[in-house]
């Protein structure tokens, strides 16, 4: 193949590759070795307390915008009103303070970051090494046809200046493993592609990811060459791709090995089928979860729990016959069917108490249930949703031989972590009621 047909290729891959590419940024991290890459990303982690600065200042200058004066201004404050009002001023404080890098720009990350901006984060850096083509403008957040062909990040910081002006933007176009050890908050995107149904989003640590091939990989690469297994939560799909990637053709038309067109090794080159409003809710789902984190506004994810009905009813004619068994009777059983789900799956995640990180995903969740049971977390109460614990059973028995001050006494983390679920628990099913009743009134 000639050398001029070849880089006609590269160019052409390169305008089709997505922005999604973790897989890269893991690759590229391991094969950084040189003193000038490793002082660029150190400066740019160690630059993430930095408080925000006017567009265009030098982000180490102490002339710059405070946040508090960005807020008082009457524009600003105009337009962040809906977010003052309801985060409250104080956490609206804290968004403008913080410093976010969003790192790939294509139909997730473009998404992410404009919502980001529109919520007030004061400093943005924006990082993608990919430029804006035609195919990527069913998904893109803000490009237009005049874009295409200019870098991503370039093309979102000229389109965020005339949004928000006041937030300070950095444009690099040059990281999942590096943020974990250096203690960084960080949310990943895993396959958008190949998807159509936006009810089976999930925000969840890595390690419950099913149905995504993105995942497997992701988790498979960073607990090898990293060791790290979990701790890094994700926007993932619990749809399974219904499409998979194209052939791949080369200047001639016919098909040919990907592999001799990547820009790096184990690059994808071929084009994942998208449908364009699902990469947007990818981004708007990470944009919500990082500004109430930044707010401090304590948000409950649902967990991904794959359980059916049948398992459900188990679990409840188990909790019958214990009662039975161990007091005579089950007429301290409070709970039904749906409240049995309601315990098993919003309070424990569909696994033990003792067990703070999932082990079994997927098919692998219906086989635990085999051996797990709710029994009474405090004996002299009733079996009742505030007060039902999920426990494997081996673990059942020494739980009942120890009275709650022992376990208080012994293991005084393990007994405010279950202590704190039930009592969300109880203002849950309070507030339900309450509600329930205000409606019927």
């Amino acid at each position: 193949m000639g050398e001029r047909a070849k880089s006609l290729a590269l160019m052409g891959a390169g305008i089709l590759l997505g922005s999604a590419s973790t897989l890269f940024l893991l690759r590229l991290m391991s094969r950084w070795q040189s003193n000038a890459a490793k002082t660029q990303l150190k400066n740019w982690v160690s630059s993430a307390n930095t408080k925000c600065h006017a567009v265009g200042e030098d982000p180490t200058s102490n002339h710059g915008m405070a946040c508090a004066d960005i807020l008082s201004d009457d524009i600003v404050s105009e337009q962040l009103s809906r977010n003052i009002q309801f985060l409250g001023l104080e956490s609206q404080h804290k968004v403008i303070g913080s410093y976010v890098v969003v790192i790939g720009l294509g139909g997730v990350g473009s998404h992410a970051a404009s919502m980001l901006l529109r919520s007030g984060i004061g400093r943005l850096l924006l990082v993608d090494f990919d430029q804006v083509s035609l195919s990527s403008l069913n998904r893109h957040a803000v490009a237009t046809r005049s874009d295409v062909g200019t870098p991503k990040a370039s093309c979102l910081k000229e389109h965020f200046l005339s949004i928000f002006p006041e937030c300070h933007i950095e444009a690099k176009v040059a990281l999942l493993a590096a943020c974990v050890r250096r203690g960084l908050k960080v949310l990943s995107a895993m396959g958008a592609g190949a998807r159509a149904d936006p009810t089976r989003i999930r925000v969840a640590d890595l390690r419950e990811s099913t149905n995504d091939p993105l995942s497997r990989s992701v988790r498979h690469r960073l607990k090898k060459t990293y060791g790290i297994e979990g701790g890094i939560p994700v926007v993932f799909s619990l749809e399974k791709p219904k499409a998979k990637l194209l052939p791949f053709k080369g200047p001639s038309g016919e098909e040919e090995n990907p592999s001799a067109y990547q820009i790096v090794p184990g690059f994808r080159i071929r084009i994942i089928p998208v449908l364009g409003t699902i990469p947007a809710i990818f981004g708007q789902v990470m944009a919500s979860y990082v500004v109430t984190q930044l707010a401090g506004l304590q948000i409950h994810t649902e967990p991904v729990v794959s359980l059916d009905l049948d398992h459900y009813r188990t679990l409840h004619q188990r909790l019958i016959e214990h009662e039975e068994s161990l007091y005579g009777t089950s007429e301290l059983v409070q709970v039904d069917v749906d409240e049995v789900m309601y315990v098993t799956k919003e309070l424990w995640h569909g696994r033990s108490a003792r067990e703070p990180f999932p082990k079994d995903v997927g098919r692998g969740m219906w086989r635990s249930v085999n051996e797990l049971m709710l029994v009474r977390w405090d004996r002299e109460k009733p079996a009742s949703v505030s007060n039902l614990v999920l426990l494997k059973f081996k673990e059942v028995d020494e739980h009942e031989s120890k009275t709650l001050d022992e376990i208080k006494a012994h293991e005084p983390e393990f007994f405010t972590s279950v202590s704190a679920v039930l009592k969300q628990a109880e203002e849950d099913f309070e507030y339900f009621f309450v509600s329930f009743f205000l409606f019927h009134v």
